[in-house]
């Protein structure tokens, strides 16, 4: 049996006041559940480019995105954690989000000199995550060849934000809002 789109978007569920009062919280682990919606959204992803050599995947649902992505494309899995997380030396870099700040760190052999990079994470809302794994990458020498979100929540701006940083990057959306 296979799963459209539609059926796909139908299983994320909306949380409000989640993490914080005045939030809405868009919960992906619904459609991860799901075996045929979960298959299409990986291979539609896995469809944005054929020029990567890693996937990225960013604390903490963007690694289960990342890793399904990198094993079906037949590529290396690169985790991109919160602070304290990672056993090697590091990269960091901190940035705003929409309820707070927050940092992100890369092994700083995570990523080799001219690698290219497919980035993903499962909602895009003001753009700071991005953006902050997106330094990393380039920090660690590695090309950012394009980036995959699963989810936008284009009210808040962050694509927008994310392409004023960076322009030649380009930023494909599973279910745009």
């Amino acid at each position: 049996m296979s799963t459209s789109k539609a059926d796909a978007l139908g299983l994320i569920r909306v949380v409000p006041d989640f993490p914080s009062a005045g939030i809405i919280f868009k919960d992906v682990t619904p459609m991860l559940k799901n075996a045929q919606a979960f298959a299409y959204v990986v291979e539609e992803i896995a469809s944005y480019s054929k020029n990567f050599d890693l996937v990225a995947g960013i604390e903490a649902r963007g690694f289960i995105l990342a890793a399904a992505v990198a094993g079906y494309a037949g590529k290396g899995f690169v985790p991109i954690r919160k602070s304290g997380k990672l056993p090697y030396l590091t990269h960091s870099e901190t940035y705003g989000l929409e309820y707070g700040i927050d940092t992100l760190e890369i092994h700083q052999d995570a990523v080799l000199e001219g690698e290219r990079v497919m980035l993903l994470d499962d909602v895009l809302a003001t753009g700071g995550t991005l953006k902050a794994a997106s330094k990393l990458i380039e920090r660690c020498g590695g090309t950012i060849d394009c980036v995959a979100i699963l989810l936008e929540i284009s009210s808040l701006g962050g694509k927008a934000k994310f392409n004023k940083e960076f322009p030649n990057i380009q930023v494909h959306t599973v279910f745009p809002e």
